[in-house]
């Protein structure tokens, strides 16, 4: 037992989840939000298809003989290098074993690449003491500022 399990402050508590943090292409992220979604509602409080999505970065890799480059890419030579443009997907979901097959089974379905760079983490997210009607002036609804202006 963690002692994150029974800690309750009156701002709220913190709850196991697995993290999946999924290197994709960034025009990719809503197409494998979308199939996820169909198998977990991706619930965070009181909101769903919660997500994160990083700033556009690199991937690169040696591809081996006999992978999908070196199969789909005429003249690609096994052993060369590859950067392409990538983000970093996160979402979070319960611990429990049936709910990451889902999950995993829709993300690799969608995803563009045969072996995806997933990596799973044991957290712990945080579930706040939730009022929406609180007079806090830091909150976005009270602070004369409100929500931040949308991307997307």
């Amino acid at each position: 037992m963690s002692v994150l399990e029974t800690y309750k402050a009156r701002s709220g508590r913190f709850t196991p989840v697995w993290t999946l943090e999924i290197q994709t292409l960034p025009e990719d992220t809503d197409r494998i939000l979308d199939a996820v979604m169909a198998v977990h509602p991706l619930g965070y409080g009181r909101y769903q298809r919660n997500a994160s999505i990083s700033a556009v970065g690199a991937e690169t890799a040696q591809p081996e003989a006999g992978s999908t480059t070196t199969t789909h890419v005429d003249g690609f030579e096994a052993g060369g290098t590859e950067t392409y443009p990538m983000v970093e997907l996160k979402i979070s979901i319960e611990r429990d074993v049936a709910v990451l097959e889902k999950v995993m089974d829709a993300v690799l379905e969608v995803h563009h690449y045969e072996e995806p760079v997933i990596f799973l983490r044991e957290d712990w997210a945080s579930r706040a003491a939730y009022d929406p009607n609180r007079d806090n002036p830091h909150r976005w609804w009270n602070n004369g500022k409100g929500l931040p202006e949308r991307i997307g």
